[in-house]
C-alpha cells in the first residue's frame, strides 16, 4: 500500500506539467485541449507470449502450452525460474527510454490477468479475488519509466480470465476450462481487476487509458467461430458497459477504449454509448492502406462523435508501415504497432536473436528424438531469457526509419558510413522508401484484402524488413547475409564517399545458376557499366568478376546496381 501512495503522490505532483488525456468530440486531447495523435508500440510478448513469438507455434500456441513444454524439460521450478528471468529482462527502463528516443509517445501494455490475480479454479475461496503483487509491480515500474519519458501508458487486458475468444493463442485460452463468456465468475473477476487497476492509477496523468478487452473473437449466435458475422454482440457490450461502470466508481479521469468482436472490428448491435470519455479501438492487418479499409472505423467516429484509435497493427513490410502511417496521419488516427520483441524478428523495431541450443529444443519439441538433458535445456532457455535484455537485442533501424522519417521524407540515407576504397556488402543498401532506396517486385503482404497477394516480402526473412530478399551467406568473406531472389528490373542503391574523382574498379562477388547481367548506374540513371555474370553453377557457389574504369565523383556518390535478369545473388562489391 505504501508503494501505491508514493507512486500516486509522485505522479500527482506532475499534474502541473502533465497532459492528461481525454476525449473531445472526435479527438483525443490533452488537458490544454491540444490534439494528441497517439504514436505507440504494443509490448507484445512480455506479459503474454504467443507461440509464434518464441517459434513454438507449430506445437504450442497458447502460453500455457508453451509452459507445459518447458516444464517437461526442466521441471516446474525450472520453468518458473525461466519466466522470472524472462519477465525481468523483457522490458526495462532502457527499453522505454529507447522507444521515447525513437519517437513513440505511447505504450500499449498487453496484460495477462494471471500476473494480477489467481484463476477462478485456484481461488482459495470461491467468488473471492486474490491479488498478486507481481503484475501490479511490473505495471508500476513501467508507468514510472513512461512518466520519466513523458509518454503515455495504455493498459490492455490481452488475456482476460477464462479467455475472450476462440483464437486461443491471443488470450492464452485453455478450452478445457470455462471461458470468459461461459462463466459469471470469470466476468466478475474481469470487472474486479479493472476496478482494482483504475483505483490504483486513477490519479496518474501518464496513464493514457484503459483498453478493456483485447480482440474479442467469439460466436455468441453466429456461425463464424471468431464472431465476424455476429449481428448483436449483446454479451460483449454488456460486459464492457459493466467494466466501465466499475472503473467510473473510482476513476472519472481516464479514457476507456472499447473493442468490437471479430478481433476488434465487429461493432454490430452497439448499444447506446454509456460514457462521455470513451473511444473506439479497431485493429488492422494485411490489407490495403486506403480509405475503404478504415471506412468502418471512420463511420463509427462520425456517427457517434467519438475518437477512434488503431490499437493494434503491424507484422508487415516497411513499405506497408510507411503507407499505413501516412493514411492514419491524413485522418488524425492514433496507433500502436505490434509487437516489441520476438525471436528471429524482421518486422519489428527489435530482434531477439536465437541460439543453436534453443533451436535444438525447438527441434525436439516439434519432431521428438533424443530428449535434451535438464542441464542442457536449462542453459539454452536461460540464454534466450538473457537475449531479451535490451543490450542484447538487435535494433532494427530500417523499421524505425520507415515508421518515422520515411513517412514525410522521400530522400535516402546511407545504411552506414561507406568509405571508398572499400568493400560494401549488398545488404547494406540505403535506408529509404521503395523506388528511392531500392526497387523490388514482392514488397508487401495483402492477403486479407486479396488472398492471392500473400507475400513474405523479404523471402529470406533476415536482417531487414524491406522488399529486398536477404538470405544467410556461407561465403568466405561475408557480413552473414546476401541479397537473393532478384528479378529483372529490381535494383539497390548505395551511398558512399570517395577520396578522389577518378576511375575505379568494382570487384563484384556474386553467384548465379545461369548467365546474367547487371548494370551499374548513378541514382539519376546514367549508365556507368554493364557487367556480364557467367553462371557459377548454383546459389552457394561464389565467384568474383571485375568491372573497370568506372568514373566516380569526389565526395558523395549514389550508385545503383540494376538486375537485368532473374536469379543473381549478390554478396558484396569492392571498389578500389
Amino acid at each position: 500500500m505504501k508503494r501505491v501512495i508514493l507512486l500516486s503522490a509522485l505522479l500527482l505532483s506532475q499534474f502541473g506539467t502533465s497532459q492528461l488525456l481525454k476525449t473531445s468530440g472526435k479527438k483525443i486531447v490533452n488537458d490544454r485541449g491540444e490534439n494528441v495523435q497517439l504514436r505507440g508500440l504494443g509490448l507484445g510478448g512480455w506479459m503474454l507470449q504467443e507461440g509464434y513469438m518464441l517459434k513454438t507455434a507449430d506445437f504450442a500456441g497458447p502460453q500455457y502450452k508453451i509452459k507445459e513444454k518447458i516444464a517437461e524439460l526442466i521441471g516446474e521450478d525450472g520453468m518458473n525460474n525461466f519466466y522470472k528471468a524472462y519477465l525481468k529482462n523483457g522490458i526495462t527502463k532502457q527499453d522505454i527510454d529507447f522507444l521515447a528516443k525513437a519517437g513513440f509517445n505511447s505504450i500499449r501494455l498487453p496484460m495477462h490477468y494471471n500476473l494480477y490475480t489467481l484463476p477462478i479454479e485456484k481461488e482459495p475461496t470461491k467468488g473471492k479475488n486474490t491479488w498478486l503483487e507481481e503484475g501490479f509491480k511490473m505495471t508500476d515500474d513501467l508507468l514510472q519509466w513512461c512518466a520519466d519519458n513523458k509518454i503515455y501508458l495504455i493498459l490492455d487486458l490481452h488475456a482476460a480470465p477464462g479467455g475472450q475468444g476462440n483464437d486461443v493463442n491471443i488470450s492464452d485460452n485453455d478450452k478445457s476450462k470455462p471461458s470468459l463468456w461461459e462463466n459469471e465468475e470469470n466476468q466478475k473477476k474481469t470487472i474486479a481487476l479493472w476496478k482494482k487497476l483504475a483505483e490504483r492509477y486513477k490519479d496518474c496523468p501518464w496513464i493514457g487509458g484503459y483498453d478493456l478487452i483485447n480482440e474479442p473473437n467469439i460466436n455468441f449466435t453466429g456461425k463464424n467461430p471468431n464472431g465476424t458475422d455476429e449481428m448483436s454482440n449483446a454479451p460483449l457490450w454488456k460486459l464492457q458497459k459493466d467494466i466501465t461502470a466499475a472503473i467510473r466508481e473510482v476513476d472519472q479521469k481516464h479514457i476507456v477504449f472499447i473493442e468490437g468482436n471479430g478481433w476488434g472490428n465487429n461493432y454490430n448491435g452497439l448499444i447506446p454509448i454509456w460514457d462521455k470519455n470513451m473511444a473506439f479501438s479497431f485493429h488492422k492487418y494485411w490489407n490495403y492502406n486506403d480509405e475503404p479499409t478504415i471506412k468502418a472505423a471512420l463511420d463509427l467516429r462520425e456517427k457517434y462523435n467519438m475518437p477512434i484509435w488503431l490499437g493494434e497493427t503491424g507484422e508487415n513490410s516497411n513499405v506497408w508501415f510507411t503507407e499505413l502511417i501516412q493514411l492514419l496521419d491524413q485522418h488524425n488516427i492514433g496507433y500502436a504497432f505490434w509487437p516489441m520483441k520476438k525471436i528471429d524478428n524482421i518486422a519489428g523495431i527489435t530482434n531477439v536473436k536465437t541460439t543453436p541450443e534453443y533451436e535444438k529444443l525447438l527441434e525436439y519439441w516439434k519432431n521428438g528424438g533424443e530428449k535434451p538433458s535438464k542441464e542442457y535445456a536449462t542453459k539454452a532457455l536461460m540464454q534466450i531469457a538473457d537475449h531479451y535484455k535490451f543490450n542484447n537485442v538487435e535494433i532494427k533501424n530500417d523499421v524505425i526509419d520507415a515508421m518515422f522519417r520515411q513517412v514525410t521524407d522521400s530522400s535516402t540515407k546511407p545504411f552506414k558510413n561507406h568509405q571508398i576504397p572499400g568493400k560494401i556488402f549488398a545488404t547494406e543498401y540505403d535506408l529509404g522508401r521503395i523506388g528511392s532506396a531500392y526497387q523490388d517486385k514482392d514488397f508487401i503482404n495483402l492477403w486479407v484484402s486479396d488472398p492471392a497477394k500473400r507475400s513474405e516480402w523479404n523471402s529470406g526473412q533476415h536482417m531487414r524488413n524491406d522488399g529486398v530478399d536477404i538470405y544467410k551467406c556461407n561465403d568466405q568473406v561475408t557480413n552473414r547475409y546476401y541479397v537473393g531472389k532478384t528479378e529483372s528490373g529490381e535494383w539497390l542503391q548505395y551511398t558512399f564517399t570517395t577520396k578522389a574523382a577518378k576511375n575505379y574498379s568494382f570487384d563484384i562477388r556474386y553467384s548465379s545458376s545461369k548467365d546474367s547481367k547487371i548494370r551499374i548506374e548513378t541514382a539519376s540513371g546514367k549508365n556507368l557499366a554493364t557487367v556480364s555474370l557467367s553462371s557459377t553453377g548454383g546459389n552457394e557457389n561464389w565467384k568474383t568478376v571485375s568491372a573497370k574504369n568506372i568514373n566516380l565523383e569526389k565526395g558523395e556518390n549514389k550508385i545503383r546496381i540494376v538486375f537485368e535478369n532473374d536469379g543473381v545473388n549478390l554478396n558484396y562489391f569492392e571498389i578500389k
